[in-house]
């Protein structure tokens, strides 16, 4: 059997000119059935559209923070670095998968991205703008689980795995502040942060803020959050 094509959004390192990818993504995304490719960096509308067409669902990965401009916001001192690049070419790639309902998997920095996408706002420092007890940024090793979230009954991420609440790992310090119009909250953490999110009427439109990527080899949710994407592609 065919299996989807998945097209990941790069990791990118600026001072070495490099574009990378984590092993977790595409490791995540092919024991779930999928067959992941790297995306190249890139804003060109010609070749974002034939990615589109040819690619059966996307993954946003994480990586540099959200430009605070992107939700009319100047930056705060805690604001981390930014990638121009990835915010131009995730806003056209973004705006073509939902125009073809094509199945949109974001994590970390994706959840992030597609609420500031469809209108909302980020905190850009939980440590100064939202300061609570629960750990966001966890130290190695990354597939251990370090606060809970709270699952909002009869959202497809409860659907999916029967449960109220859940053990996740954490590594950021920007969150969800407003959540977009459109979007739905799947989960919370236990300080009000939305950690999972999903866009309802289209085919397969999720983001989480924890990282499946590094916790799938250990962990049946993540492995059956990977499943559900590529089970929509």
């Amino acid at each position: 059997m065919k299996r989807p094509l998945i097209g990941i959004v790069p990791l990118v390192d600026a001072q070495r000119e490099s574009y990378w990818m984590l092993p977790g993504y595409m490791r995540g995304v092919e024991q779930a059935g999928g067959l992941p490719i790297m995306l190249p960096l890139t804003d060109d509308d010609a070749a974002l559209r034939q990615l589109a067409d040819t690619c059966d669902g996307f993954l946003l990965t994480g990586g540099q923070d959200v430009s605070p401009a992107l939700y009319g916001a100047a930056p705060v001192p805690a604001c981390g670095e930014t990638c121009p690049a990835r915010d131009a070419m995730e806003t056209k790639l973004l705006a073509l998968a939902l125009e073809q309902d094509k199945p949109v998997l974001g994590i970390c920095r994706g959840i992030q991205f597609l609420n500031v996408y469809l209108g909302g706002t980020l905190y850009q420092d939980l440590p100064t703008e939202h300061p609570s007890a629960a750990e966001h940024h966890q130290k190695p090793p990354y597939d251990a689980p370090v606060h809970s979230v709270t699952l909002v009954p009869a959202r497809p991420l409860y659907q999916l795995l029967g449960k109220y609440e859940l053990a996740v790992n954490s590594l950021h310090h920007q969150a969800i502040r407003k959540l977009a119009p459109t979007l739905q909250v799947m989960a919370l953490s236990e300080d009000g942060i939305p950690e999972a999110i999903c866009l309802p009427g289209k085919k397969f439109v999720w983001a989480v803020q924890w990282h499946p990527e590094f916790s799938f080899p250990v962990n049946a949710d993540s492995r059956k959050i990977f499943a559900a994407f590529v089970g929509a592609c």
